[in-house]
């Protein structure tokens, strides 16, 4: 409680003065911005270690593609991973809902990040700009990251709770970019929307890339089983970890 009191302390009011003193960088080239975020993103890193002794690991980085871009397909528990990509990848595409460019100042930076935006106002326009997204960042490439569920999922939801959606499939029959499922177990340590955070460490696996020439429906199946399956495991082994530390 007083770990997560300091930190939210900190945090909060940090990110807010950070917010307005990023402005100037929307006149910058993009370059410049992309270092103030990674900047950020690793004083909150920080923080989590100092205060909340949070940290995370790593594992299957060999199964990345190299000098390539490609598509993450990523679970999504908490906030604490969002904050984490920009260390976990160089100059991500994360695709968010077009929606939230439309945020006061925190939308004026996605856009000069060149986050994708998903128009959800058709499945057609939602397609397009899937697609549109896929292409812009293979050729710079950059890492996209995608959550297949489209939101964030709490300790304990199923994937009929929160559907895996078909658009990861189309990204990658557009663009012919490799999916590699990640895993986490994020939610254990920083619940969604959560005040108290716990002290530990988060881990993220990435696994082998899907194959390329899977239908729609078997492709999303397989991606589907598989992140469960690692997030289930990588939940259980934090959780047995924690009792044996009592």
């Amino acid at each position: 409680m007083i770990r997560s009191i300091i930190f939210n302390f900190i945090y909060y009011p940090t990110t807010a003065l950070l917010c307005f003193l990023y402005l100037p960088f929307l006149l910058t080239p993009r370059a410049w911005l992309c270092v103030m975020v990674e900047l950020y993103v690793k004083i909150v890193h920080i923080l989590e270690i100092y205060i909340l002794n949070l940290d995370y690991e790593v594992r299957g980085l060999e199964h990345l593609p190299k000098n390539e871009a490609f598509i993450v397909a990523a679970k999504h528990q908490s906030s604490y991973e969002t904050l984490k990509l920009h260390l976990l990848f160089k100059d991500p595409a994360i695709v968010m809902k077009k929606e939230l460019f439309k945020i006061p100042i925190w939308g004026w930076y996605a856009k000069k990040m060149q986050l994708i935006g998903i128009d959800r106002s058709s499945r057609e326009k939602a397609l397009s700009s899937v697609v549109d997204g896929a292409k812009m960042a293979a050729d710079n490439k950059r890492p996209i990251v995608i959550f297949p569920q489209g939101t964030r999922v709490k300790i304990g939801a199923t994937s009929k709770d929160k559907p895996y959606k078909a658009g990861i499939m189309r990204m990658h029959k557009n663009s012919g970019l490799k999916i590699v499922p990640l895993a986490l177990n994020s939610g254990l340590f920083w619940g969604r929307n959560a005040f108290i955070k716990k002290s530990g460490k988060v881990i993220f696996e990435f696994m082998p890339a899907l194959e390329s020439d899977l239908s729609t429906q078997k492709g999303l199946a397989i991606l589907e089983k598989q992140i469960e399956d690692k997030t289930n495991a990588l939940v259980t082994e934090s959780l047995e970890a924690g009792k044996t530390n009592e």
